[in-house]
């Protein structure tokens, strides 16, 4: 067996992973402001001396599990006016867009064990152009781009550091880390290398008092001593390195006036020592944090390696077999790869998927949130809530987080979302399927999952409701996962399923207005799609009826069925509950038809589309007529059943024969259950042919939603004329903005305006694969629109998805069009290789923008990029 393979059956290799984030200030987490400012409470000014409450952050820091140790790198240039210990970036109020990072990194290998990592930092030589960032992006309006690092011309004549770290497994808890220096400039330049451990300070808050300590050992090396850590020394190759100790305690005298009582070697002393050469460091070489420093300089165009190792025990020789064992580490990643991309003979695409998943990887974090104590503080911490104004997240006290998650992206979103962690999962099952199961479980633990059903949004609002996609995406990997190993975890698909029951109940209870199986949602993720703030309280008993909501809960019971008509092949109980999904999606069916009532519904014949309808007060309705992707998501709502499915199911066929005999008013709603396609397989779904058809024919012109890069979120119709519509006496005006928001609805950094999304083309493709596995040949289609050219559904999803693909690729011109033309980016020789993924890409020219450092969702190219399973 391939050895990561082997590894992967043992879970201790997963004991210490890259779990640290890349941005813990300015999280809800750490917000104990009275006024809810979180961006301001813990910031990037006072971080380097603020102790963290619920997590820790560093530059490719790893931690075991329950990040009681972390280890991270350390960097200065001798220019800066403070050490590199974190990535900086903006916070959301100094952004004209938002929160944004402003470095250059990217995420070059990673194995599902940990047992290899890789990444590149590209520190400039000359001093951080911090007070610029800030200042010029805070000048810039909405209407302009964002202000990056690269704009200040810091890298113009290649006065920069490439940093490449790494990390190898002797064991599972014998770790090796290298860090090669390359000077890429004309010159020599000096830089301190200061690789930093410390314990997360969980003794301050009045639980416990029992705190580890390090302490210098002998020259190049520091020792660990605590109960609950296995790594007990730090070696370092380069023995002239000194140690510096501090404690990983709040500078309270430097950030508050407090007096000095006790401790004077706080979290910031290290830094002060480095920079100023201040005596802020223990001289009894002791403290909760240590480092190893290394003052050097690295000469013009030439490179130097610093070798280090964390392991259970002395050791004679610890760098004995150093270079083999990593020799080792990384011929076994390139042996896990190769067999998982056989099928891919493109170099450019495998160099690709591999950084996607390498991203997915080095994107894990440990996650504490416990709401409860949040609210109201600990004993040695007060919260300072004001329970009469408004207070986050009040309504989940049970809340007790603490596990390692997938992040979205580290440092724009170094906290779960429920979708978009859903959408992880999918490409995550190709490398660790028990690592994506796993996930999918998490969230619908009791810690987690509201007593009421509800699924946790995301810690700005844990409220705020997302799309149902946990299904879609729990039996996706279920049957990805079926196929890798050759057998079925019916355990997974029960358990997951008997939990979503009651998600799908809130839904239903807390989601449907009127009881009519229309149901509304307000963003579900899709932030400023509507004219006006879907979250927004109407007046009058005016309300939303929404297009997306209602299509995804029929997508929801779809799925739900699919997942009981499968268990039901092992276990019979499970009928009766496919037989309750079938029922539930005939209704939404209906009620997308009429509203339930006879009223307009939520497709409009004339355009050929669906919309969102606004109830009024005196029983009108008002068809909101702005195309957009909320119109392409009934597509989402399509089940395909192989007659020898239903063969199995004898009494699942019986009811649903009786539905369709007794009630005709639902089966006409329905793609015609009745006639069967290619190979007697039944189709379901919200549109039938006429339907397809005509939702396609908007979806496939280039005028409106195709973009030579993947489906834009709103039509570019929008471009020249706007959409108006009134509500409250406001204008709402809506132009197709085919990149960065520009307004502040919503955060001001988000946008589904024209921009092309991940999440939802890969659904696209998806939906477009299972009607073609269906209607095969009978059904093609203009593509694109007004071309002339007939391309069955197959064709259309495989060029989608070439689409989606080429952000990436390189062009006929060696470009990637996510790097905006940038040519250093794409010519350059230590650029041009290294891919970013984005959060989401311009609708036009593909540029990639919002979170850059490997948002989640946008790793689904790395599923595009194998070969289809049919499930």
């Amino acid at each position: 067996m391939i050895v990561e393979k082997e590894r992967l059956q043992d879970s201790k290799w997963k004991n210490w992973g890259p779990y640290v984030s890349n941005r813990q200030w300015g999280n809800v987490r750490e917000d104990y402001s009275p006024n809810g400012n979180a961006w301001h409470y813990a910031n990037h000014n006072n971080a380097e001396s603020y102790a963290y409450r619920w997590g820790e952050e560093g530059i490719a820091g790893i931690s075991d599990v329950k990040q009681i140790f972390c280890f991270a790198f350390s960097f200065w240039n001798k220019k800066d006016k403070i050490v590199k210990e974190r990535f900086f970036g903006l916070s959301n109020p100094q952004g004209n867009h938002g929160e944004d990072i402003k470095e250059i990194f990217y995420y070059l290998d990673n194995t599902p064990t940990h047992s290899y990592m890789k990444m590149v930092y590209k520190y400039p030589i000359n001093a951080f152009p911090y007070d610029d960032l800030v200042a010029e992006n805070g000048r810039r309006s909405k209407k302009e781009p964002e202000y990056e690092i690269f704009d200040t011309g810091i890298f113009d004549n290649d006065e920069y550091f490439d940093i490449f770290i790494e990390y190898c497994k002797a064991d599972h808890n014998d770790i090796l880390a290298r860090v090669t220096v390359h000077n890429r400039s004309k010159q020599d330049a000096p830089i301190v290398i200061a690789p930093t451990a410390w314990f997360r300070n969980n003794w301050k808050w009045g639980y416990n008092t029992y705190k580890g300590q390090m302490n210098a050992s002998f020259d190049g090396c520091i020792d660990i001593n605590h109960d609950s850590i296995s790594i007990k020394k730090i070696y370092s190759r380069n023995l002239a390195a000194k140690s510096a100790f501090c404690e990983n305690e709040t500078n309270a005298p430097k950030l508050y006036g407090a007096p000095y009582t006790g401790n004077t070697y706080f979290k910031d002393g290290i830094n002060d020592h480095i920079v100023y050469g201040s005596n802020t460091v223990n001289p009894e070489k002791r403290g909760s944090k240590g480092s190893f420093i290394i003052d050097d300089c690295i000469e013009a165009g030439q490179s130097k390696t610093f070798d280090f190792r964390l392991c259970p025990e002395e050791i004679d020789g610890p760098f004995d077999q150093f270079d083999e064992i990593f020799a080792r580490r990384i011929a076994e990643t390139n042996e896990f790869y190769q067999e998982i991309q056989s099928e891919t003979t493109n170099e450019d695409e495998t160099n690709v998927q591999r950084q996607a998943f390498a991203g997915l990887l080095w994107n894990k974090q440990f996650y504490h949130y416990n709401v409860g104590k949040w609210l109201k503080g600990d004993p040695n911490h007060n919260a300072p809530r004001n329970f009469n104004d408004y207070v986050r997240n009040t309504e989940w006290n049970h809340l007790h987080n603490k596990d390692i998650i997938s992040m979205p992206d580290k440092w724009e979103y170094p906290w779960y979302a429920t979708w978009d962690l859903a959408f992880h999962c999918v490409p995550f099952s190709i490398i660790d399927a028990e690592f994506a199961k796993g996930q999918l479980l998490l969230l619908t633990k009791e810690w987690y999952m509201h007593p009421n059903g509800q699924l946790p949004a995301y810690e700005w609002n844990l409220s705020d409701v997302n799309p149902p996609v946990h299904a879609w995406s729990c039996f996706r990997v279920f049957k990805i996962d079926e196929k890798q190993n050759g057998k079925p975890d019916l355990l997974f698909l029960e358990k997951v399923f008997q939990k979503l029951l009651l998600n799908f109940t809130w839904w239903v209870n807390r989601k449907d207005q009127s009881g009519n199986n229309i149901f509304g949602g307000g963003f579900l993720g899709l932030d400023n799609i509507g004219a006006f703030d879907r979250n927004m309280e109407l007046k009058d008993g005016q309300h939303l009826e929404q297009a997306d909501g209602t299509s995804w809960m029929a997508m929801y019971a779809l799925n739900m069925m699919r997942i009981a008509m499968e268990l039901a092949q092992y276990y019979q109980v499970y009928e009766d509950m496919a037989i309750k999904f079938f029922e539930h999606y005939l209704y939404i069916a209906e009620a997308m038809e009429n509203l339930g009532d006879g009223k307009e519904g939520l497709w409009n014949e004339e355009d050929g589309f669906f919309y969102d309808v606004l109830q009024l007060g005196n029983g009108e309705s008002v068809s909101l007529k702005l195309r957009s992707i909320v119109g392409l998501i009934p597509m989402f709502a399509v089940e395909i059943i192989d007659h020898k499915l239903l063969d199995k199911m004898p009494n699942f066929q019986a009811r649903m024969e009786w539905v369709l005999k007794n009630k005709p008013e639902l089966t006409k709603l329905v793609s015609h259950w009745d006639e069967e396609g290619q190979g007697r397989k039944h189709l379901m779904s919200i549109l039938r042919k006429n339907r397809l058809t005509k939702v396609l024919r908007r979806m496939l012109d280039e005028k409106e939603f195709l973009s030579s890069y993947g489906i834009r979120a709103m039509s570019k119709v929008y471009e020249e004329n706007p959409f108006v519509f009134s509500v409250h006496g406001t204008e709402n005006v809506v132009y197709y903005t085919p990149a960065e928001s520009d307004s502040r609805m919503f955060g001001g950094n988000s946008n589904w305006r024209g921009p092309i999304w991940f999440p939802i083309n890969f659904l696209i493709v998806e939906s477009l694969q299972r009607f073609h596995f269906y209607y095969g040949n009978s059904l093609k289609v203009e593509f694109p629109t007004g071309s002339g050219e007939k391309k069955n559904l197959d064709e259309v999803a495989q060029n989608i998805s070439k689409r989606l693909c080429s952000l990436f690729l390189k062009d006929e011109d060696g470009q990637r069009p996510f790097n905006g033309g940038n040519a250093k980016f794409n010519y350059d020789e230590h650029f041009k290789d290294y891919i970013t993924f984005f959060e989401y890409f311009h609708g036009d020219n593909g540029r990639g923008v919002g979170a850059s450092h490997q948002t989640g969702w946008t790793a689904t190219v790395a599923k595009l990029m194998k070969p289809r399973l049919t499930v």
